[in-house]
């Protein structure tokens, strides 16, 4: 209980972290004036990268890079935007290009897991459905194929883990070596970096207990 309680409360903590970092810095416009697509377009440039697409979508923090079809998707507010948060999001993304450009394997490790990860994701609901309906709790056969799709899950929030970290830290260079912010600036940049690996950390700790609370009643 005491686990789950952390768990809980950490999930909580991370999604509140990364909304207050993002809408604090996306009122602080950078000095250099700089949007979001501007700034994606130059570190992908300086990479070498001429074959990603950069898209506008709609919807809030909707941002990501799609390796299969090389689009670097952007939500209005980025591509938009000249705000640090904007530009921090902006070359997150292209880090993502940058790591498919040079071959980073835990990027090809994550797209290899991502076919079986949305396969089991849809399974999930559906176990926990037919447990609570049907098995009054998840037993035998549905309890070990439910320990399956988590232990993909777990595995895949595991690699996604250095993917980020890395994304974000090639962001953090391009963006003060290419002078698209200030030194001065990346306070901001980093707090809403930062506080955007929050969710992915959060994210693994919670396919974590549940996985390791399906092995325990596995033992049972």
């Amino acid at each position: 209980m005491l686990l789950f309680v952390f768990v809980l409360i950490f999930s909580i903590y991370a999604q509140i972290r990364v909304s207050s970092a993002y809408n604090k810095n996306a009122r602080i416009l950078s000095r250099n004036g700089i949007t979001g697509r501007e700034a994606a377009e130059a570190v992908m440039a300086q990479a070498g990268i001429t074959d990603v697409t950069i898209v506008e979508t709609g919807g809030h923090l909707t941002d990501h890079f799609d390796p299969m079809r090389k689009e670097l998707v952007l939500s209005s507010e980025n591509y938009r935007g000249t705000s640090l948060a904007a530009l921090g999001v902006a070359a997150h993304e292209s880090g993502h290009a940058i790591q498919q450009k040079v071959g980073y394997k835990m990027l090809y490790a994550r797209m290899a897991l991502v076919p079986a990860t949305q396969f089991v994701s849809r399974i999930v609901p559906f176990l926990f459905l037919a447990s609570w309906f049907l098995l009054r709790g998840l037993t035998g056969m549905v309890l070990d194929i439910a320990i399956i799709c988590y232990a993909v899950i777990t595995l895949f929030q595991l690699v996604t883990l250095p993917v980020e970290f890395d994304a974000s830290r090639r962001a953090k260079a391009q963006l003060v070596t290419l002078g698209i912010v200030g030194r001065d600036e990346m306070a901001g940049v980093n707090e809403t970096l930062d506080a955007a690996a929050l969710t992915y950390v959060a994210a693994f700790i919670s396919a974590l207990y549940v996985l390791l609370s399906l092995l325990s009643n596995r033992r049972r």
